[in-house]
């Protein structure tokens, strides 16, 4: 497989990481992915297969506040975001889904803004 692209090398880690990391209802998956220019995460429930919490920086309630941030503030936020709307439905421990994308920059921004809103992982 000499012409895999980046992408497909991002999809085969990913792939490996599904392997180990299982979403529980009471220790759910925090999936995230990064596109060049947004940044979306989940909290998901593997057991039934549902997506219990979600936020970006396409949501309409952040959009304002991610005015003149950088693209790693506003993953930050975007975590800070997730953990306050998964702690409203009882959820605190969770368990992180990094989608196959290196632990640094905005992957890591997110990481930390949800450990700073209260989630445990």
């Amino acid at each position: 497989m000499a012409n895999s692209t980046r992408s497909d090398a991002r999809i085969r880690r990913h792939e490996r990481l599904r392997k180990k990391v299982f979403g529980t209802a009471d220790r759910p998956r925090v999936a995230v992915f990064r596109s060049l220019a947004e940044i979306y995460a989940q909290v998901i429930d593997d057991e039934i297969g549902h997506t219990l919490v979600s936020a970006s920086t396409l949501d309409s309630e952040l959009r304002a506040k991610m005015a003149g941030l950088k693209k790693a503030e506003q993953a930050h936020l975007v975590g800070q975001v997730l953990a306050e709307r998964a702690k409203e439905k009882g959820i605190t421990e969770v368990v992180f889904d990094r989608g196959g994308f290196k632990y640094i920059g905005r992957v890591k921004a997110l990481a930390e803004g949800a450990r700073q809103g209260g989630l445990v992982f």
